[in-house]
């Protein structure tokens, strides 16, 4: 529900069918949850203020809002994330109950995936745009056209080479929600049991950790290789929590994934990608302000 300004329920109504959507375009755009929220807010104010007689068809003018607003956005992040202390991850978001959208495909799925949304950071704001209505929201190019005001040509461009820029290290996205749920299980038991054996042999010989502090919060500022670096430093993390630790099991963007807390404080979001049975790379998240919205989601 929108507070603070005065609608009628019909636009109201209007408007909130597309909200998912507009969510879903907002976040995979920009990596944010927060950012995405604002986002969507402002698209709902300049609603709010249209013309009605202008708007013939309020799914695409939506669109087009919402996405001109992200590209403003994407100028001024780009130049933040620069800056970031150690790696930048997106914010995580809890989708078991579709809050980017239907992730029935391992396409839809992939679109949210960590590893891909920092993939599509090496994309130019136009780029990332076409790739996002294009992938994600099956749009079609004279439809993105119409959305950025460039012609059908260029649109047909910007794919071409957003797609070549993200093909060579495009993620392998194989495992099915159930399968991924019973190995973050087995990952957090083997975890919980400060058994480096066993988890080392969960994780791919190659497996890559990242960790997200953002300088607010203590952690690696550089990727850790390899499973047993990595299933060691697992371990030492579980030995860091105390009383009032609690550990659990989510869906975290489309990936199987471990939430810890402390005095019901969220304070780690670890989303585990899985390729043939096996851990490939690990994404966490300490970052406080980052987690806000996940809190958010758990409350």
């Amino acid at each position: 529900m929108i507070v603070g300004v005065p609608v009628t329920s019909e636009e109201l109504h209007e408007f909130e069918t597309h909200r998912t959507r507009l969510f879903g375009i907002a976040y995979r755009m920009l990596g944010s949850a927060g950012e995405a929220e604002d986002a969507v807010q402002d698209a709902f104010l300049r609603w709010n203020d249209a013309e009605r007689g202008a708007v013939r068809e309020p799914a695409a003018w939506l669109t087009t809002v919402l996405t001109n607003l992200c590209l403003n956005r994407l100028t001024s992040a780009r130049a933040r994330r620069e800056s970031y202390v150690g790696p930048w991850l997106p914010e995580p978001v809890i989708t078991e109950d579709s809050a980017l959208g239907p992730l029935d495909t391992v396409e839809q799925r992939e679109s949210v995936s960590m590893a891909f949304l920092v993939l599509l950071e090496r994309l130019t704001p136009p780029e990332r745009a076409v790739f996002v209505l294009r992938e994600a929201f099956q749009y079609g190019h004279r439809e993105i056209a119409g959305v950025l005001g460039v012609t059908e040509a260029n649109c047909q461009q910007l794919y071409h080479r957003a797609r070549e820029r993200v093909a060579r290290d495009r993620p392998r996205f194989e495992a099915a929600p159930e399968e991924g749920r019973r190995i973050a299980q087995r990952f957090l038991e083997a975890a919980q049991g400060q058994d480096v054996a066993g988890l080392a042999s969960m994780l791919a010989a190659d497996v890559v950790s990242w960790s997200d502090g953002g300088g607010k919060a203590n952690a690696a500022r550089r990727p850790v290789l390899g499973s047993d670096r990595v299933a060691r430093l697992l371990v030492g993390w579980m030995r860091k929590g105390g009383p009032g630790t609690r550990t659990v099991v989510a869906e975290i963007n489309g990936q199987p994934a471990i939430l810890g807390s402390i005095a019901e404080q969220l304070v780690m979001a670890v989303v585990l990608h899985v390729v043939d049975g096996r851990v490939e790379a690990l994404h966490t998240v300490v970052n406080p302000d980052k987690l806000a919205f996940l809190s958010a989601q758990l409350a």
